[in-house]
């Protein structure tokens, strides 16, 4: 039996379980597994692999994408370029990092700004999902805000947000896991009353469907979108990745 699964803190949210076990079930993979693995420290995984030594492949999430990095045995060049691993290959002992985050984000990006988009994005949180999200923008030649919670060197707070700011950036990313099931009253504080039609807000939560962040900028006439095809996109190119015999890592 072939062992997958997806390693995090806390689970509950997480659609990827029923994603992979729809996935084996549709593909007749009877001889694949995945399984969630709740860790209340990075620390942990060293266990971990040593309890289940048929793992070949794990999925990284909140709040561990970046602490991961010292665990792992090489790293792809795009996610060491990135700074954060959400998908690791098991081979022979070693733990390969790579990062499909910002592929799945990439993706599905395409589909929702239009192909003449040229403003600034705000990127509400500094993790490891924001590294992505900020290597894909930056990619694309769209420049990032960071918006943190505390002062940084570099970013602005949410107490910083004003209407000027909102005048320049038309497109926002939301990275923190604020409003993700079950703390659906939760948002970050950025004043909504700032927020047109001609903005457009990238929500990664995706469960669930709707978001408060989402429905705020629903109200004003924003476009919006939630992370569930970032989630499918990012997963199916882990799964290549696993399945890859050969890596260059």
């Amino acid at each position: 039996m072939r062992l997958f699964g997806l390693i995090g803190f806390p689970l509950g949210h997480s659609f990827s379980r029923q994603f992979f076990s729809e996935k084996f079930e549709r593909e007749g993979r009877t001889d694949c597994r995945y399984e969630l693995f709740p860790l209340s420290s990075i620390l942990e995984l060293p266990a971990l692999l040593q309890r289940h030594p048929e793992l070949e492949g794990l999925n990284v999430t909140i709040p561990y994408k970046i602490q991961v990095l010292s665990q792992l045995t090489a790293i792809d060049p795009a996610a060491e370029a990135i700074g954060a691993v959400n998908t690791v290959a098991i081979r022979a002992g070693r733990l390969l990092g790579f990062n499909t985050d910002a592929w799945g984000f990439e993706r599905s990006l395409e589909g929702f700004l239009p192909p003449e988009f040229t403003s600034r994005a705000l990127v509400l949180g500094t993790g490891g999902a924001s590294r992505a999200v900020q290597y894909v923008l930056e990619k694309r030649g769209i420049a990032c805000t960071l918006v943190s919670r505390t002062p940084k060197a570099g970013m602005r707070t949410y107490a910083e947000l004003d209407a000027g700011v909102f005048e320049r950036h038309l497109l926002i990313v939301q990275t923190t896991p604020l409003g993700m099931s079950p703390d659906l009253d939760t948002s970050p504080p950025i004043p909504f009353s700032f927020l047109s039609q001609n903005h457009y807000l990238y929500e990664l939560v995706y469960n669930p469907g709707e978001t408060l962040f989402m429905l705020e900028g629903k109200r004003r006439g924003c476009m919006v979108k939630n992370g569930l095809e970032m989630l499918y996109l990012q997963a199916e190119s882990a799964w290549e990745i696993w399945n890859t015999t050969r890596l260059r890592v």
